[in-house]
C-alpha cells in the first residue's frame, strides 16, 4: 500500500500566488535589518512601514493572475516572511484553500 505525501514538487508557486494574496496583515516585516528594508522599493511598502503594501489582501509586488501565472516584482529583495513560506507548508495550504478550495 502506498501513501501519497505532498512535497514541494507538487506545488508550482509561479502558477499559484495564493500566499501573496492571503491577507494584508501577513506580509509583515519582522527580523529584517534596516539595510534590507531600505532595499525594498517604497512603492511596495505599507504606509505604516510595517510590511508590504497590499490592495484587497494582495501584495502589490505580486504580478500576474492567481492560479495562472504570477511572479514577485521584488523576489530577490522580498521580506523574511515571504522567504520562509514554503510550498506545501501550513501557510501555503491555508492560502491555497482560501483561493482555490480545500482540494487545492
Amino acid at each position: 500500500m502506498s501513501h501519497s505525501i505532498s512535497s514541494s514538487q507538487d506545488f508550482d508557486c509561479q502558477s499559484c500566488g495564493a500566499c501573496c494574496a492571503y491577507s494584508a496583515d501577513w506580509p509583515r516585516f519582522s527580523l529584517e535589518t534596516d539595510e534590507e528594508l531600505d532595499r525594498i522599493p517604497a512603492e511596495y511598502v505599507a504606509a505604516d512601514l510595517g510590511g508590504m503594501r497590499c490592495e484587497n489582501d494582495r501584495c502589490t509586488a505580486l504580478d500576474g493572475t492567481l492560479g495562472r501565472f504570477v511572479a514577485c516584482k521584488i523576489y530577490a529583495l522580498r521580506p523574511i516572511v515571504c522567504r520562509t513560506c514554503m510550498p506545501g507548508d501550513d501557510e501555503c495550504l491555508i492560502a491555497r484553500a482560501r483561493h482555490f478550495g480545500a482540494a487545492a
